[in-house]
């Protein structure tokens, strides 16, 4: 199935809606990560809430950076997006497996652990990039961002996001969906909404039973209330190269850079981002020295 998002806005003028299909995102970033079962969990759901959270607030060449830092034992989660449905991302902690909360689910929220924060860095192409950053509510990610765009953006809205792990850990369907309230909604659409979003099954279900991001949509508000405005293609894309580990190693002190020539023989990089290795040799460690003190 193919992974893209959906922009649309319903046709009373209330709401701004989002929903994604985010399957083969997530999926190749569990390959690439080997992450276990919460991981995988914990890691999609942001890969998924920060490609919705970009392609509403981002636009052109702007790009942001998403951290989960909690206190459990996930430790941690980074991940980076643009505008154009391009993201990557890592967790610290690969290898986290629990056992099932008490609603049969994945314990997202112990993985990522509910003391701790979000926080959401924004490269708009200024001077200086801008950092909003909120406390977690329950670690279990959708939560989290839904309460960062009430406190940092003043955008009330609702984030769902859902991955189904399946048992040998690969990635069943991952997805979700972001409305946004606009100004002037009137409180009977908002209830009618809270009802609606209260009575939606799982996203991860939805998209199990053959439901695209429109039938998401459709099934929360109607479907002739849904005015879609965009289909955005997303995918698990990563910006590295060696070139750019090159200027890295570069930064580092002389002798770290004689150690790794005289000692290793040469250097091994590793993306953090995508796992992508690049391997250095002797040789193109003392270019590198050579032109930095050139």
């Amino acid at each position: 199935m193919a992974n893209y998002l959906v922009k649309s806005i319903i046709d009373d003028g209330n709401f701004r809606a989002y929903a994604v299909n985010s399957t083969n995102v997530v999926a190749e970033a569990q390959q690439r990560h080997d992450t276990r079962s919460a991981s995988s969990a914990a890691l999609g759901r942001t890969l998924t809430a920060t490609l919705l959270l970009s392609t509403s607030l981002m636009k052109g060449q702007e790009s942001m950076t998403v951290k989960v830092q909690g206190d459990g034992p996930a430790k941690g989660i980074v991940v980076d997006a643009d505008a154009n449905g391009h993201v990557k991302g890592y967790i610290v902690n690969p290898r986290v497996h629990l056992p099932l909360n008490d609603k049969g689910h994945i314990d997202v929220g112990a993985a990522v652990g509910k003391n701790g924060a979000l926080s959401v860095t924004k490269n708009l192409g200024l001077d200086k990039p801008y950092t909003g950053q909120v406390a977690l509510v329950s670690g279990e990610i959708g939560d989290d961002f839904t309460y960062y765009l009430a406190q940092s953006e003043q955008i009330p809205s609702a984030v769902g996001v859902s991955v189904f792990v399946e048992k040998d850990n690969s990635i069943g369907v991952a997805g979700g969906f972001m409305i946004q309230v606009l100004p002037g909604a009137s409180d009977k659409a908002i209830s009618e909404l809270e009802a609606s979003l209260k009575d939606l099954p799982q996203v991860s279900q939805l998209l199990r039973d053959g439901k695209t991001p429109e039938d998401i949509l459709n099934d929360l508000f109607g479907k002739e209330r849904v005015k879609v405005l965009e289909r955005v293609p997303v995918s698990f894309q990563c910006d590295c190269s060696k070139d750019k580990f090159a200027k890295d190693l570069a930064s580092l002190p002389d002798k770290d850079l004689k150690d790794m020539i005289t000692e290793d023989h040469g250097a091994e990089a590793v993306c953090r981002f995508c796992g992508n290795k690049y391997q250095f040799s002797e040789q193109e460690l003392q270019t590198i020295l050579s032109e930095k003190n050139a």
